[in-house]
Parts: C-alpha cells; structure tokens; sequence
C-alpha cells in the first residue's frame, strides 16, 4: 500500500489542526465573536460525520475514488470528477498560500522583501507536488512530533494569561453569527477531500474507521482549545490580531528575561504548516495526472505552481478581498468537495454493485 492508517491519522489530526492556526480564528471572532467555538464545533460536526463516511466506505471496498467512479459510471465520468477535484485542491490552496506568504514575512523576516522570501517556497512545492502518497506518508510522520510539542510549547506559554471569562456568556450571538461564522470558514475544513483521494490506497483493518474519525475528532479538539484560549486572551480584539498562533504567547512572563523562545516553537510549526499546505498541491498533482493519464507528475506539478506563482505576484496586494471571496462564495465549493462528495461516494459503491 502506499500509504498506511497511521499515517493517515496524524494527517487528520495534525495537519487540521495546522491549518487553522494563522488566519481561521481571526476570520471566524470577527463574524461570530465570543461564539467562535460554537461555530468551528459546528463545521467539526459536520465535516467529521463526512470524515467517517469515508472511513466506513474503505471498509467496504479496497478500490480508490476513481476505480469506484469508473466502474460504476465509466471512465469518462471518473476522468472529469478528478479533474474537477484537482480545480477543487487547487482553489483550496490560494488562501493558504497567501496566509503562508504574509506570515512568513511577517514574522521571521520583516526587513526583506515578502516575494524575496516566499519564492524558495516554491522550489518546495515544485518538488514536493510531484511526490506520492509514500511522500505524504513519511512527512506526516515527521510532522507528527514536531507538532506536538511545539503546540505544548505554546499552549503552556499562553494559558498564564487567559481569561476564559472572555467567552461568556455563551450562545448570546444572534444565530446569523455563529450559524453564519461556520458556514463562511467552511472553506478551510478539506479533510473529508483528503480521505476521498486516500481510499483504496490504504489497507484498512477492522476498527480504522474508529482510528480516523477519532482521530479527526483529536485534530478538531486542538483546534477548539486553541480558538478558546486565543480569544480567552485578547477578547473582543481577536479578530484584529493577525496570525493568530504568533500572538498567543506573547504576554509570556519569561519573555522579558530570556527573549522569544517562544519564535522557536513558531519556526517548528511553520514546518508542519508547510507540509500540510503543500499537500493540497501533491493532491492536486495527483489528480490531474489521474484525469489526463499524463504520468508525468514532474512537469505537471511545475506547470501547476507556475499557476500559483501568477496568482501571488497579481493578486499580492488584495488579501483583503480574497478574504471576502472566500468567505462569501468559497463554502459553495467546499459543501460539495468536501462534504457532499464523501456522502455521494457512498452511492458509488452501490451503483458498483447494481452493475455486478
């Protein structure tokens, strides 16, 4: 197999977790305040349901998305659906990108131009996109650690200054602000997708359906944990803190006397973030070379994040409105990427077996 369960785990866990560190909090307090939490459980619930149905489909079948599709609806039909989840990968990826790029300007090196910065990122992703699942496997194991004792590092660093009194009282938002700060962040919750493009790539035993959804549900804790204590620290001014994770351990007594150590935990996790936005591009890589048959995943990633480098140079000035586009219209994608398609794919397995 090319990539294993555990594996999978840690992604479910970890790298969930790493994508709603930087900008996710500060979107989500700014349209749901003190209810942040309410609404992030809310998406959790939602995508974790959708998480499962995966995980019990590859107990059901050892055939991947697109030998499913293929042989329920043909061909053809499975080609344009992975063409389609490549567009899908790739739009998910524009906002991690430029949340990467600015946080990195922003906080290691503020002195030298951002484009300066960011291009050797590229050079990652052009190599990285092009490797496999046994690629993604090895990396989620070395993020694994470093994960979690940087987030250790960080949360001890910050709970001194906490004030969860910051979150009461609860449920006191009108419903149009958490109902609605779920459904506008929805587009930073793909693990659903992940999964969908892992199944049948994997061996699955008994109970690794429990293994990831429990582990998606350990990811989703982190994450909720994280959203109290940053808003439990700033209160009403979070949604104007930017990078959330880089602001709270900020206030951290021994600080004064030793310095940022705390840019020590922030440089590690910078290395999971990293690894957990790229996968978006090895996924859409993938993809594509499933939908054209072109096995030639060298060149393609290349032409791939030669796209992305046109976005960033173009639209560098603009995070602001590309915010606003996600927020407003990126959900639509998502509910179907990321939570129909897992529900839909169960329909797969049996129009396999109408056709038996």
């Amino acid at each position: 197999m090319k990539i294993n369960v555990r594996q999978i785990c840690f992604i479910l866990a970890f790298y969930t977790a790493a994508t709603k560190l930087l900008l996710y909090p500060i979107i989500l307090s700014g349209i749901s305040g003190r209810d942040l939490v309410f609404s992030a459980l809310l998406d959790f619930l939602v995508q974790g349901a959708a998480v499962w149905a995966v995980a019990f489909l590859s107990s059901r079948t050892d055939k991947t998305l697109f030998e499913l599709i293929k042989t329920a609806f043909g061909e053809v039909t499975a080609r344009i659906i992975y063409g389609l989840f490549a567009a899908f990968f790739l739009f998910c990826t524009i906002p991690l990108m430029f949340e990467q790029k600015l946080y990195v300007q922003a906080i290691f090196y503020d002195t030298i131009p951002s484009f300066t910065v960011f291009a050797p990122v590229f050079l990652f992703t052009v190599y990285a996109g092009a490797k496999g699942f046994k690629n993604i496997g090895r990396c989620a194991d070395v993020c694994m650690p470093i994960f979690i004792v940087s987030m250790a590092f960080i949360f001890f660093m910050s709970f001194s200054e906490v004030d969860f009194t910051n979150l009461l009282p609860v449920l006191k938002t009108s419903p149009a602000g958490y109902l609605g700060g779920a459904l506008k962040t929805s587009f930073f919750f793909l693990e659903p997708a992940y999964l969908l493009i892992f199944l049948g790539n994997f061996r699955y035993k008994k109970g690794d359906a429990a293994k990831l959804t429990l582990s998606y549900a350990a990811g989703a804790l982190i994450v909720l944990a994280f959203l109290a204590v940053f808003y439990g620290i700033y209160g009403e001014l979070t949604s104007s803190r930017q990078f959330a994770v880089s602001k709270t351990s900020l206030y951290f007594s021994a600080i004064d006397v030793v310095g940022r150590v705390d840019l020590y935990a922030l440089y590690a996790l910078e290395i999971v973030m990293l690894f957990a936005f790229v996968l978006n591009v090895q996924l859409a890589v993938h993809c594509i070379v499933k939908c054209s048959g072109w096995n030639c995943p060298e060149l393609i990633s290349f032409f791939v994040n030669i796209v992305l480098l046109v976005i960033i140079i173009t639209c560098g000035g603009s995070l602001a409105g590309l915010q606003n586009f996600y927020t407003d219209w990126g959900w639509i994608i998502v509910l179907l990427f990321s939570t129909a398609a897992p529900f839909a794919s169960l329909a797969f397995k049996r129009a396999e077996r109408s056709r038996v």
